[in-house]
């Protein structure tokens, strides 16, 4: 089955047509948010993720690009952002332990697809670093503080996918921001199950009564600690190692995109 067809996006909404409508040609498109990380409710938004090619005219010259577009907009009957960068931009966030741009990078909901897709993609396991732990601690600390002022469980799951993220990765070497995949691939709180069910019916619903908090308090602290341990013993590298091919990659994307050549 298409991943797409089992990620409980909403029926009819034609995400093809949407990357067709888009004034630079992209180089990818998938789909992340909660959909992606599998807890969508019935009213999520869908979060379509990318990356562009800018014309070279807008490079050169002395403006500054805007390197980044975002579209939002009702498709459909449904919510719909659209962020893309430029590949350049993209390739520079990839290097810089931003674990956020690989998991869309990596997303299986692809929408769209082409040979320097495919190429960040093989490269990607080489910009893994031990320091990718920074950005998942940084990010869970993040939606705690969100699910401490609003007592929702949207941060809440937020806090503990990237919790299990960032300890999936330091300890396999693979970007896995599938919370159920994650459920199934390291030790979990037995009632997180539970709290994706109850996210389900709702985008902005509390926890209420599903879970003590001195029980969140308790695991929340456990699995920070688990990522502290992840990172230390960790075999990721210090740093990335495809900074050449990557720069090689923007060079000939671009080059190939206005029909010159090396």
């Amino acid at each position: 089955m298409n991943p797409l067809d089992a990620a409980g996006l909403p029926a009819g909404l034609d995400l093809a047509a949407v990357v067709a409508e888009q004034p630079y040609p992209l180089v990818f498109a998938t789909v992340s948010g909660a959909h992606l990380y599998g807890f969508p409710s019935v009213d999520s938004d869908v979060d379509l993720r990318g990356v562009h090619l800018l014309p070279v005219a807008q490079l050169i010259g002395l403006g500054e690009p805007a390197e980044t577009r975002t579209v939002m907009a009702d498709r459909d009957d449904v919510e719909m952002d659209l962020v893309t960068h430029d590949l350049r931009k993209f390739v520079r966030l990839m290097l810089r332990r931003n674990g956020y741009v690989l998991e869309q990078l990596l997303s299986p909901l692809v929408v769209h697809r082409t040979p320097t897709y495919a190429a960040l993609v093989d490269l990607a396991p080489r910009v893994l670093t031990r320091h990718h732990g920074h950005h998942y601690r940084g990010f869970a600390a993040t939606q705690r503080r969100l699910f401490d002022g609003t007592g929702q469980l949207k941060p809440l799951l937020y806090t503990f996918r990237a919790l299990l993220t960032g300890i999936h990765l330091l300890r396999t070497g693979r970007v896995q921001a599938h919370l159920p995949t994650l459920l199934a691939a390291e030790r979990t709180p037995t009632y997180l199950p539970e709290l994706i069910a109850a996210k389900r019916t709702a985008e902005h619903g509390d926890l209420g009564d599903l879970v003590s908090r001195d029980v969140l308090d308790r695991d929340l602290r456990r699995l920070a600690e688990r990522l502290d341990e992840a990172q230390q013993d960790t075999r990721l590298p210090e740093q990335p190692s495809a900074i050449a091919e990557l720069d090689a990659l923007v060079v000939d994307a671009r080059l190939a995109a206005c029909g010159a050549a090396r």
